[in-house]
């Protein structure tokens, strides 16, 4: 792999903040350091010197397909009027064989004007029989880059009016794309799924049945592609899947506080959710950290907003 070349102006940047630092100007530093990461780029101070390195992986050709080393390098396709009735987004993990009975069972059983998205976070998907099919699109990063991130890549190629995320642990048993797509016709939902919760306090949340619901799990949801241009990216921070779902389904139907919130809908999917190996892989005290680490998340943001819930508790 080639060294990717440092541009004359972030280059430039670095020396004049060297000077900066050198002469206790740090305001001027500061601002400087802006205009190098702002670019794209990382620099770490060595003494009186600096090093400098792309703050993402470069993009990567191999063998005619492009591994893409940031969210932002895959082409977009949000600016293009949509086409169809919706794409399904999914992630690939390390379990190929779940991703197989997955996008498997989803073509069987999906409308036409069904596209389909899937993005490999750094590693391979094998080369399944549905690979050729031309409503598939497949995505590689370069490196690992979170589930935020991922999710954002394959986001970016959507062309249908309505985006689904789903997990590759769900296996559709009957269309489940056109009871989302359906349930989205109405304006007053700004997300639906086929698992929801429901929180008294926004720090704890419990399964809920169909219906209204405070949040929609990570399994099967779904949401306007233009709500994601105007509402998203995802926050890249969510390295980890877990809790992104709640952050998202708050971001999609948060209208401002003293403004009624949108809806979160649960709906009764013909879908079988099993072992979700990305978490039960993990020891215990390792997903517990991840898991928290994206909660403060959510709290940070939305710790305050008991307006969101659709059954408010008292505590603190």
């Amino acid at each position: 792999m080639t060294r990717q070349r440092i541009p004359d102006a972030v280059l430039t940047a670095a020396h004049e903040r060297s000077r900066a630092r050198q002469a206790h100007d740090w305001a001027t530093a500061d601002q400087l350091r802006g205009e190098i990461e702002a670019a794209g780029w990382t620099i770490v101070d060595r003494g009186t010197d600096f090093a400098l390195s792309p703050a993402t992986p470069p993009d990567v050709e191999e063998s005619g397909r492009v591994r893409y080393g940031a969210s932002t390098s895959v082409p977009s396709r949000l600016d293009e009027p949509a086409v169809g009735l919706a794409t399904v987004v999914v992630v690939a993990d390390a379990f190929h064989e779940d991703l197989d009975r997955a996008i498997t069972a989803l073509e069987r059983t999906s409308p036409t004007g069904t596209s389909i998205v899937i993005v490999g976070d750094g590693g391979t998907i094998g080369d399944p029989d549905w690979a050729a099919d031309q409503d598939v699109e497949l995505i590689v990063t370069a490196a690992h880059l979170g589930h935020g991130a991922t999710l954002n890549a394959g986001i970016r190629r959507a062309t249908g009016p309505i985006v689904i995320l789903l997990d590759p642990s769900v296996e559709p048993t009957g269309d489940i794309v056109t009871p989302l797509v359906r349930a989205l016709d109405d304006p007053s939902v700004g997300v639906a799924g086929g698992w929801g919760i429901t929180s008294r306090d926004l720090r704890t949340f419990d399964a809920a049945a169909a219906g209204d619901v405070d949040a929609i799990e990570g399994y099967a949801m779904a949401f306007r592609r233009e709500d994601y241009a105007g509402r998203g990216p995802f926050d890249e921070k969510f390295r980890f899947y877990r809790n992104l779902d709640i952050w998202w389904s708050l971001v999609l139907r948060d209208e401002g506080e003293g403004t009624a919130a949108r809806r979160a809908v649960s709906i009764d999917l013909p879908a079988t959710r099993h072992e979700h190996r990305g978490w039960t892989s993990l020891p215990d005290d390792e997903r517990t950290r991840q898991s928290k680490r994206n909660f403060y998340r959510i709290i940070d943001r939305f710790g305050w907003r008991r307006d969101l819930l659709i059954e408010r508790g008292t505590g603190s």
